[in-house]
């Protein structure tokens, strides 16, 4: 008899002010999300419009402009805990540059917001870059999607 591999616990909330029509859904962003984490998770994933992602990236980075995602980590240890945010403009506008759907782009940035909560960086040198891209690669071809770095 073969046993079905327990998924960890995630509880997942995700917000849409102001109506994001055009945001991922629901069961997108819970396949993302469960696909970057193997242990049990409590996030947040809030897809914001320009001057909400500009005022936080403001506050808490310091940097005054509207950046594609934002992780606060609150517990990452056998728990993992924090809240993304996702600025819809910049993330769509990335995509159209980049020549990729939203979708894929969403989901990339959403696999690189939850490596974050769990303690990666790419801003602290080039090989913890490369670890981290490589990890990006890995679990969105595990989804269906194109290597985001081509």
């Amino acid at each position: 008899m073969t046993s079905a591999r327990r998924l960890p616990e995630l509880r997942l909330a995700v917000q849409y002010p102001g109506g994001s029509r055009d945001a991922p859904s629901r069961p997108q962003v819970r396949r993302w999300v469960r696909a970057s984490c193997a242990r049990p998770a409590e996030i947040a994933v809030r897809f914001v419009g320009g001057a909400e992602g500009q005022a936080l990236n403001r506050d808490y980075r310091g940097k005054d402009y509207a950046t594609n995602v934002l992780s606060f980590p609150y517990e990452s240890g056998a728990r993992i805990c924090g809240d993304l945010v996702l600025c819809r403009e910049v993330v769509e506008r990335e995509a159209r540059e980049q020549g990729k759907t939203a979708e894929a782009h969403y989901a990339h940035m959403v696999v690189h917001g939850m490596l974050h909560l769990q303690g990666h960086d790419h801003e602290t040198g080039s090989a913890d870059a490369r670890r981290m891209e490589a990890l990006e690669r890995k679990i969105l071809s595990a989804l269906g999607y194109a290597d985001p770095y081509i």
